[in-house]
């Protein structure tokens, strides 16, 4: 008996252990059912564990700071606040914090945005789970995870040419068809002011008309029609 009593303690200590080496791991997403099919799917692996899980941009920075996981799974559009604002409350707090994306929108903007945010990984939904396991390990071993596609995307950003914050403001005013006065009105300047903006923004897109640009604008995610 005493025996017996002595494995058992052995084991549920091992367990113990185990657990405590685990890594813990948050999801924040909007619908229900992606969460619970990650839960489901995270939980067959003995290394890992989800220790919580948020509905909504504020409960998700809310509960990255209380519970202190290693990864934090996060949605890149979720009620409330979105995952980039997400992405910096939570490194404002805990800077060393393992953050990625999950989300079904694979735009250079959204890609570049995420990443200059302080994301450690980047990944698609319909990726394989297996896919999803590997990376939520690999950036808890301090690595950054962009698959290869998403990676293209990236890398094309980056060379491209930004536009300024003004200018990104007066292309979202051209995509809901304002004229280069109304936008002058809007920002309080000139309309030569607005024109100059815009050629700016024709030549750093590499278009040569409005509505090129509006379309560039819409396939990088700089501006969307929700």
């Amino acid at each position: 008996m005493i025996s017996d009593h002595s494995h058992s303690s052995s084991v549920e200590q091992h367990a113990t252990n185990e657990s405590k080496c685990s890594l813990r791991i948050l999801i924040a997403d909007d619908h229900p059912v992606v969460r619970a099919g990650l839960i489901a799917e995270i939980s067959r692996h003995f290394d890992m564990e989800v220790v919580a899980e948020a509905k909504d941009g504020h409960e998700a920075v809310a509960k990255a700071l209380a519970q202190v996981p290693d990864v934090c799974l996060i949605d890149l559009r979720m009620p409330l606040m979105d995952g980039i604002d997400v992405i910096v409350r939570i490194l404002e707090k805990r800077p060393t914090a393992c953050l990625v994306v999950l989300s079904s929108y694979e735009t250079q903007e959204d890609v570049y945005r995420a990443m200059e945010a302080g994301a450690k990984g980047y990944l698609l939904k319909e990726a394989p789970m297996e896919e999803i396991v590997d990376c939520i390990r690999a950036v808890s071993r301090g690595q950054t995870w962009i698959p290869s596609k998403l990676g293209a995307h990236l890398a094309k950003r980056i060379a491209e040419h930004e536009l300024t914050p003004r200018e990104s403001e007066v292309l979202r005013e051209l995509s809901a068809g304002k004229s280069n006065k109304e936008i002058g009105v809007a920002f309080e300047i000139s309309e030569g002011t607005v024109k100059v903006h815009v050629s700016h923004i024709l030549e750093k897109l590499n278009v040569t008309s409005r509505t090129e640009a509006i379309n560039a604008a819409l396939k990088r995610g700089i501006v969307r029609f929700d």
